[in-house]
């Protein structure tokens, strides 16, 4: 950002391009330091053969400002924030994953990711009742878990019930 508050102060036509040297490319950044040492204002690193943080921290402000920024918008500034989709919009983006449009079709499954949907069958052992589920996020949803969850307890060959209560079979 300096060179360019420096280019619109003073004009590009106060500034000149010059090709010092040529070199191998694994040598430049020693060059780059070699013509750096000799002095340059604009030049904000000052080794750089070092990493791009060495020997620096940021500032509390910009962590905050990092962190704020892989949260991504959420909250009340979310465009959806107090809303739902209607049962048409859900109905379209479902249709728009559907076979050839979906991005994952005709790719491989992950090994042991399964087939794309597993019949599932859950046994509550306290009130000794069977649920069949179309598919293993299904499954998840009733129990109110995440779906790993569920892959997880076959592929550890799970004998003990999850949570304690529930028996989980494939179909």
């Amino acid at each position: 950002m300096q060179i360019c508050r420096a280019l619109l102060k003073h004009g590009s036509s106060n500034f000149s391009l010059t090709i010092l040297e040529y070199c191998e490319p694994e040598k430049c950044l020693e060059r780059e330091k070699y013509y750096i040492d000799l002095g340059s204002e604009y030049n904000t690193v000052k080794n750089p053969t070092l990493p791009p943080m060495s020997g620096r921290k940021h500032s509390d402000a910009s962590k905050i400002i990092m962190s704020d920024a892989k949260k991504g918008i959420t909250g009340e500034n979310h465009h959806m924030f107090g809303r739902t989709h209607s049962e048409k919009s859900k109905t379209i983006m479902s249709d728009a994953k559907k076979g050839e449009k979906n991005p994952m079709f005709s790719k491989p499954r992950a090994e042991g990711a399964g087939s794309p949907s597993q019949s599932i069958e859950v046994l509550d052992i306290k009130n000794n009742t069977t649920t069949n589920y179309d598919s293993m996020s299904e499954a998840a949803r009733a129990l109110n878990c995440d779906e790993s969850s569920i892959r997880n307890y076959f592929t550890r060959n799970q004998n003990k019930p999850y949570k304690g209560q529930y028996t989980l079979t494939k179909l």
